[in-house]
């Protein structure tokens, strides 16, 4: 697992300022598109689940919550592992099976954890971080911390029982609680209105007597702004609530998916609202950036990447003892 010093040293470049919150999108879009081309080479076995396209969402949970909370999410999880402040030596590490890697290379892609940033172990059951990040509040409530718990979950989970037992119990008890759906309009295959007899994920909020807000999940200040206000709501004792972060994924469901699924057309009207194309030009125009620091910015977050996967390649693989190191206490 990756040291706590780097981890908040990494988690400070987004509450720095804007240009952090750049910076990091950047890190995660050129991870993300490294990570789908070394699965193509050959060099990532098993299954990946990338996230261009919703970097907005992972950097602006990370830029609103404290390193104390305690955050689940899914099996698309680098980029919030990113975000959070986990190097990408660490995630690299993990998906390709080498002991470096932030649980010793025997997770892969879908299973990465560090505590120290509060992210617990990512779930590829769909929606079983629901109920873990109620318990996770609960925790906080009964020590009387001002701790919250976020969980992070995709459109598709929002239709199986653990979405509703675990906003049920949370609203019961008004848990400190953020529930945040990622709605990138498809679950693995399924256009969203394919499975979903409502046309906004947080109305279900109202089920529960908990607020629901739609959120822009393509600008990553309104994410950051709207998960900054339900975690303060959360602290000061009144519950839970649920926001649905409007997004889209560029690739497929995973691996060798083209998403041939898709109508005519789609992927390039989201394109259009890219959340670092259009962050970018915005820090331009209101001068918090100029074109060419904008550029090193990117180049700068590229480099990392590439830092990483040579380290990463150069790492000790993990053996089959090691499934069976960290089972139990000594």
């Amino acid at each position: 697992m990756s040291g706590a010093g780097v981890s908040l040293d990494r988690r400070l470049r987004l509450q720095s300022g804007r240009a952090g919150r750049y910076e990091a999108m950047c890190e995660i879009r050129a991870f993300e598109d490294r990570v789908q081309a070394m699965f193509f080479e050959g060099t990532v076995h098993g299954t990946t689940h990338t996230c261009q396209g919703q970097e907005a969402v992972a950097v602006g949970i990370a830029a609103a919550a404290r390193p104390t909370d305690t955050v689940t999410c899914t099996y698309r999880g680098h980029g919030h592992a990113l975000a959070l402040g986990m190097p990408p030596v660490t995630v690299l590490g993990e998906i390709m099976g080498r002991r470096a890697g932030s649980v010793g290379g025997v997770g892969g892609s879908m299973h990465l954890c560090d505590t120290s940033i509060g992210l617990l172990p990512t779930f590829a059951i769909v929606g079983a971080g629901i109920p873990v990040a109620a318990g996770a509040a609960l925790t906080a409530q009964v020590k009387g911390t001002d701790d919250a718990a976020i969980a992070i979950f995709g459109d598709g989970a929002s239709n199986i029982g653990a979405f509703h037992e675990g906003l049920n119990l949370a609203a019961i008890w008004k848990l400190p609680a953020v529930f945040v759906c990622e709605n990138n309009q498809y679950g693995e295959y399924s256009a969203i209105h394919l499975t979903t007899p409502v046309e906004n994920i947080a109305d279900r909020a109202g089920s529960y007597g908990i607020p629901g807000h739609v959120v822009d999940g393509q600008d990553v200040d309104v994410v950051a702004s709207a998960v900054g206000e339900a975690l303060e709501r959360a602290r000061a004792g009144h519950g839970p609530s649920l926001l649905e972060m409007k997004t889209y994924r560029y690739a497929g469901h995973s691996r060798a998916d083209t998403a041939p699924y898709r109508p005519e057309g789609e992927f390039d009207r989201w394109y259009e609202r890219d959340p670092i194309n259009t962050y970018r030009s915005r820090l331009i125009e209101e001068g918090v950036l100029t074109a060419e620091e904008a550029g090193e910015v990117e180049a700068r977050a590229a480099r990392r990447v590439v830092e990483a996967e040579a380290t990463a390649a150069a790492g000790d693989p993990a053996t089959v003892d090691d499934m069976f190191r960290n089972i139990y206490a000594p």
